[in-house]
């Protein structure tokens, strides 16, 4: 069995700036600065590291305690950018292909791996027309800070839905960016990177990829290497 757990922001779909939008008005509205924000590269981080670290470049203290109002107001503002007149989001080639096949494999659980709140990532996936239930397991930014943490989240929750031990060789993790492909090494999960956002499939590789691709649209040979 495997536990096939995908990122969300430039893996599955593209928010337009949504997501950056609305942490920069929620460190605004809480903490009064958002900090080097314009040159500040999300992708790859958890919500929570990148409020934590862009408070720090500002020279605010934020505790958790302040990352959790940050969060609650981003999410409020994150609804009110998917909703906004105009908006679109994206959802990239191949996805809702590799979704249905992998629903219909005996040998796969859909999952969820990101940096994203779960209250944010639903929210993104909705905007999609991605029903957030069809993953039946996940891991999240609200689990941890700390993106390498995650595996373990997915893996421990994988095992208590299936009733039975995984292998971290059977946890397959999908994402655009070299923090996904490492983040997984310490439970021994294998990596699958996807071309869709800022890293090509050759850097995806050089930084641990089992198998990448430009994008997600050959649902046969992305099969081939989730279940190799």
């Amino acid at each position: 069995m495997k536990l096939v757990c995908f990122d969300i922001d430039g893996t599955l779909i593209w928010t337009a700036g949504a997501g950056r939008r609305a942490i920069h008005r929620a460190l605004l509205d809480v903490l009064g600065t958002a900090g080097p924000i314009e040159t500040f590269r999300f992708d790859g981080r958890t919500d929570g590291e990148i409020i934590l670290r862009l408070a720090e470049a500002a020279g605010v203290p934020a505790g958790e305690a302040v990352v959790r109002d940050v969060i609650e107001r981003y999410v409020e503002l994150l609804a009110g950018e998917l909703n906004r007149p105009g908006h679109e989001t994206r959802v990239y080639p191949g996805v809702r292909e590799l979704l249905d096949a992998l629903e219909g494999h005996g040998e796969c659980v859909l999952g969820l791996l990101t940096g994203n709140v779960a209250a944010g990532a639903a929210l993104k996936l909705r905007s999609a027309s991605i029903v957030p239930e069809r993953f039946k397991v996940g891991a999240f930014g609200s689990d941890s800070h700390v993106r390498s943490e995650l595996p373990a989240v997915a893996r421990r929750r994988g095992e208590t839905l299936l009733g039975r031990p995984l292998a971290g060789g059977d946890v397959v993790i999908i994402g655009d960016t070299p923090a996904d492909m490492t983040c997984g090494q310490g439970i021994g999960a294998r990596a699958i990177g996807v071309g869709t956002a800022a890293f090509d499939p050759p850097q995806l590789m050089a930084s641990g990829a089992h198998a990448a691709f430009a994008d997600l649209s050959d649902t046969a040979a992305v099969l081939d290497a989730i279940l190799a």
